[in-house]
């Protein structure tokens, strides 16, 4: 199952709920399974899934171990640590790193605690807030919070490996309120680049120049909002941005790299996690800092930037 706070657990794959019997499970997952063959209208990936969810909640043993959160998938773990998470990139060589400002994924896991504590109840006793089993059981507004968080923090941990060349900002504060704000900023040879990392839970696809998907909320333009967001912090400090990227993690694109249009010059792109630090260092054809000095942009950056 993936680790994401927004994957379907092992019930809601099987189609049961948490509290349904040892035999409504069993038939539920004969019926998910039929359901989910290639040769009766699924997939091999729904039908992967099916039989990975019943794996951890099959016998009353594996159940037990899955609903007290012992099971050897818990991810709580993961979901509590900032800076990449369990499975976030990790460096093992002394080259330096790129120069970063901010703090990634603070700001959504400021808000995750807020409305986790508000959601259990003020004044309710909560040792762990990223309880495998607390986190299943939150509505989705919130386990989102815990999933961009985390989307956060792995990108900001893949781009701190572009080297000395790049300047980074996190969180930065793009508008009136701190809703409004943009997850990364960098700063390097191949231009200035608008970044932003989420996890919706669900694979995304492209339609007519704008990311679209299940898990994205009703009328939600990633790709509008991120140019939007960008224009504000583009006239504070008399910048021009060379692209704009939304990251995703890699099973959620189909390709690695699809080209979304441009926005106000700005070349738009939909990127896989692992496909992020190489575009960026890379570059696009035709894409850069123009004949504005480096210098001279990453100093207007440091006077306009504000962080949420």
């Amino acid at each position: 199952m993936s680790d994401s706070p927004l994957a379907a657990n092992p019930y809601e794959v099987l189609g049961v709920s948490p509290t349904a019997s040892d035999d409504e499970l069993k038939r539920a997952y004969r019926v998910a399974l039929r359901k989910a063959h290639p040769d009766t209208g699924g997939s091999a990936a729904q039908f992967d899934a099916v039989q990975r969810a019943w794996q951890r909640v099959g016998s009353p043993s594996a159940r037990n171990a899955y609903d007290s959160g012992a099971d050897a998938g818990s991810v709580s773990r993961a979901w509590s640590q900032s800076g990449g998470g369990a499975s976030g990139p990790q460096r093992y060589d002394s080259r330096p790193s790129a120069k970063s400002h901010g703090h990634p994924g603070g700001w959504y896991r400021e808000q995750y605690l807020d409305h986790i504590r508000e959601w259990v109840g003020r004044g309710a006793d909560l040792p762990d807030p990223f309880d495998d089993a607390l986190v299943r059981s939150a509505p989705r507004q919130i386990r989102h919070l815990l999933a961009a968080a985390i989307a956060e923090e792995r990108s900001a941990a893949a781009l701190a490996t572009l080297g000395m060349g790049f300047t980074i900002w996190h969180d930065v504060l793009a508008g009136s309120t701190r809703d409004d704000k943009l997850d990364h900023v960098v700063l390097g040879p191949t231009g200035l680049w608008a970044v932003l990392s989420e996890d919706w839970g669900t694979a995304v696809s492209v339609k007519r120049g704008e990311v679209i998907g299940e898990g994205l909320a009703p009328g939600e333009k990633p790709l509008a909002l991120l140019g939007s967001r960008a224009r504000v912090l583009a006239r504070a400090g008399r910048v021009k941005f060379s692209a704009l990227a939304i990251v995703v993690e890699d099973d959620q694109a189909a390709q690695s790299l699809t080209e979304l249009g441009t926005v106000r010059g700005a070349q738009g792109l939909l990127l896989q996690r692992s496909r992020l630090v190489n575009a960026i260092r890379t570059g696009l054809p035709g894409v850069g800092v123009g004949g504005t000095d480096l210098f001279e942009v990453r100093t207007r950056l440091q006077s306009a930037v504000r962080f949420v």
